[in-house]
């Protein structure tokens, strides 16, 4: 038998102890390295002792340790602990970085792979309904999107085959960003459909009410032999649109530039680089560069002041260095015949928004009313604080007339048509259920309808969603109504008094169904906030939060980085998404291109 004493681990540890200090002299090398003293240091061995004396030591320890080290401390007496792990947080930061950047690649593939290979789609059918969609706008293709078209025979006819992101419009004019990164094909949208739509480039001519037919003509430079048809509708959704409003004012149809399509911002960049380059042509006089410099913008509202601001952008970073001949004369001036610019902001919006021009030099004209243009000259009237009018000729190199909408000839002949629409000018007048005034079956929406809200995407987009949601739950009622029709004829020929009431109990069930999904609210417009891009890396929002509850006005350079990424949510594809993104990046690196 073995006795042990309490001072047996004590002996131990002072042989060891001993033993090291006789034979540092002999056996030291080199020091140790830190992770070893580091181990060694909590074994309780004097701190006078050198970096050679631990040598011995370590290597025992290291011995144990590799087996067990709860009891290599034992072994000397000292309690088990193990090296503090450091950067812990950091490693765990990286590691979520690369998981998160994994993951949105993998999401990345997956949407490219999904939007390139569409499924099978279920071939039209003869038994469904015919809902015939005219336009191809902001109001159109949100009912496409969001359109169950399994449950009809869904056909499009629009004169452009491709949706346009008109917010970003304005910086298309100056190569900020490339007009294909604001359009998404409509070929695109609706191929990814359950069931096949078909989509016809053409024009609607007329819509006649009374046979249920639409009239439409080939819009295409490539002539077939059958260039006007017609195609039959049991339900039919206007979105048209509004045409560019002149108000009868002389001259402005063949003059002015407007902003409302894609071609309309490919004219304005090539006159803007016309106008620079004529200005710099040799022997030309100062009055006439300074007549071709001076660009002039007609409307105040969002659309007019974002074009402002984009040419400001373009002057400044670009054209100022690679044409500084031209530094001096160009001006910008911005004509509104209201008292004050942007007339949907809040008050200090407006004020933020005319003293941001001031700093930037853009001259800001209110209370000056257009009467002529010519080729060279506008003709306006303006009206002083006095109340006193007088008359003024302001030349120009380039107008840009961005004010005003005016019902297009179809909506105007449907109009004619039917009594209901007398009293209505600026549209079709509807129902809170966007149901036309005067028909049945036919719904307008957008801006060539007549509601109590102003005529905007942010409605267009909301009525689009709203008659999606609509027809959805119609196709439901359908469906309902006709088990509910089959089931009370089997519950009628049935024999069994338990059959009878399992019967009654599944159309009592059904009908339930049937009155929730007809207890569809009018449409009510949520208003989410206004948003103008003023230059200089400035913008302005008035933004409701919480469905009103709360609102906000801010301005400036924080605002537009909430303009940038409002934006960039709200283009409805990735691919878009990733253009536009791909678009601001190359303006930042290289700035616009100023060929035409």
């Amino acid at each position: 038998m073995v006795l042990r004493t309490p001072s047996a681990a004590a002996a131990r540890r002072s042989i060891l102890q001993s033993s090291l200090q006789s034979s540092s002299r002999c056996l030291a090398r080199r020091p140790l390295s830190a992770p070893t003293l580091s181990a060694l240091r909590p074994l309780g061995l004097p701190s006078r002792l050198s970096a050679q004396s631990y040598r011995p030591y370590a290597t025992e320890v290291k011995a144990a340790t590799s087996s067990s080290p709860s009891s290599a401390a034992a072994a000397v007496g000292g309690p088990a602990q193990l090296p503090k792990r450091r950067f812990g947080v950091l490693r765990f930061l990286w590691r979520l970085t690369w998981i998160s950047a994994l993951g949105s690649f993998v999401y990345l593939g997956y949407h490219i792979y999904d939007s390139k290979h569409p499924p099978e789609q279920l071939p039209l059918d003869p038994t469904k309904k015919t809902l015939v969609v005219l336009g191809s706008g902001w109001g159109s293709v949100s009912l496409l999107k969001k359109l169950d078209t399994e449950n009809y025979n869904v056909v499009v006819i629009s004169p452009r085959n491709f949706f346009l992101f008109t917010p970003l419009l304005p910086s298309c004019t100056t190569g900020t960003i490339e007009h294909r990164s604001i359009m998404e094909p409509l070929r695109h949208i609706i191929r990814h459909k359950k069931r096949a739509v078909q989509y016809y480039e053409a024009e609607a001519t007329k819509i006649d009410a009374e046979r249920r037919v639409v009239k439409m003509s080939d819009s295409s430079d490539v002539k077939g032999n059958v260039s006007e048809t017609e195609v039959p509708f049991d339900y039919l959704v206007i979105g048209v649109g509004a045409e560019n409003a002149t108000f009868g004012i002389p001259g402005v149809k063949e003059n002015a530039c407007f902003l409302k399509e894609i071609q309309d911002a490919q004219r304005i960049r090539t006159r803007v680089m016309d106008c620079i380059e004529t200005a710099t042509f040799k022997d030309q006089t100062d009055e006439e560069k300074a007549r071709l410099l001076h660009m002039v913008i007609v409307g105040g509202g969002p659309t007019g002041i974002e074009f402002a601001g984009e040419l400001h952008d373009f002057f400044e970073e670009d054209l100022r260095k690679w044409v500084p001949d031209i530094s001096e004369k160009f001006r910008v001036t911005l004509v509104e015949a209201l008292p004050n610019v942007l007339p949907m902001f809040s008050k200090a919006l407006i004020e933020y928004t005319e003293k941001t021009f001031k700093d930037e030099n853009i001259l800001v004209r209110t209370k000056t009313m257009v009467k002529k243009v010519t080729d060279r000259n506008i003709e306006v009237e303006v009206t002083q604080p006095d109340g006193n009018k007088y008359k003024e000729t302001i030349p120009y190199g380039l107008l840009v007339w961005a004010t005003g909408n005016a019902v297009r000839g179809v909506v105007r002949d449907l109009m004619s048509q039917l009594p209901a629409q007398k009293n209505s000018r600026r549209g079709l007048a509807v129902n809170d259920y966007l149901v036309v005034d005067g028909t049945e079956g036919i719904w307008a929406l957008g801006d060539c309808s007549v509601t109590k809200y102003a005529p905007t995407a942010q409605v267009a987009s909301q009525q689009g969603n709203f008659l999606a949601r609509l027809f959805n739950s119609m196709a439901k009622t359908q469906a309902i109504e006709e088990d509910l029709f089959q089931l009370d004829q089997m519950r009628e020929s049935a024999a069994d008094e338990a059959e009878k009431a399992k019967l009654a109990a599944e159309i009592e069930v059904k009908g339930r169904s049937l009155s929730r999904i007809k207890q569809l609210s009018p449409f009510e417009y949520s208003h989410q906030g206004s948003l103008a891009y003023i230059g200089a890396d400035r913008a302005v929002a008035d933004i409701n939060w919480f469905g009103g509850v709360i609102s906000s006005a801010t301005g400036g350079e924080l605002t537009y980085l909430f303009w940038r990424s409002a934006y960039v949510s709200m283009v409805f594809s990735l691919r878009n998404r990733i253009l536009v993104l791909t678009d601001w990046f190359k303006t930042k690196a290289f700035g616009r291109d100023g060929e035409i």
